[in-house]
């Protein structure tokens, strides 16, 4: 989207996970506005912790002619997925979400953390703790692996050309 300008962020302002003093969607938003602004940017931030508040937040972003979404890494957002991803479709609008599984529904394009990896960790912190070591003394974990995704068909749609550069980077093109 080489012409985009605006660009829109959807959080879960109620969503109770975060560091410190910052929920995760503040941290999101920081993170966010830090990338877009780093494009010359404006970004769009938009709250919702309910079905109709996702659907104002979608008509606010189409009102302020956001180009593409980002929509936040959160259990909410998660279990809208599907409205997500018919309102994105509805208003034309690109969005990339963090779960792989909104692109094999219909999404655009996911980038987040790789579940089977995160899972392999989980399985050796178990292994670990069954074997005698005590969980206060092993090391706190992140996430280490990422996976893009693309969906070419939803491209195709909203008449977006993905680059080539971009396809070959992809860990799975929906075609």
């Amino acid at each position: 989207m080489p012409k985009a300008d605006v660009i829109g962020l959807l959080v879960n302002p109620r969503s109770p996970q975060g560091i410190g003093n910052n929920t995760e969607a503040e941290e999101q938003e920081r993170d966010a506005r830090t990338a877009v602004n780093a494009m010359g940017l404006q970004l769009i931030v938009v709250r919702a912790s309910s079905e109709s508040e996702i659907n104002e937040a979608f008509a606010a972003l189409v009102q302020q002619r956001a180009a593409g979404l980002i929509v936040a890494s959160d259990l909410f957002l998660t279990t809208r997925m599907n409205q997500l991803i018919m309102l994105a479709a509805r208003h034309a609008m690109p969005a990339v979400y963090p779960w792989r599984d909104a692109v094999t529904a219909g999404g655009l394009a996911s980038y987040g953390i790789d579940i089977a990896e995160s899972y392999r960790q989980v399985g050796d912190y178990v292994g670990r703790i069954l074997k005698g070591a005590k969980p206060a003394e092993l090391p706190v974990l992140q996430p280490t692996k990422f996976s893009l995704a693309i969906n070419l068909q939803t491209a195709k749609t909203l008449g977006l050309e993905v680059p080539q550069t971009l396809l070959v980077r992809a860990d799975e093109v929906i075609e």
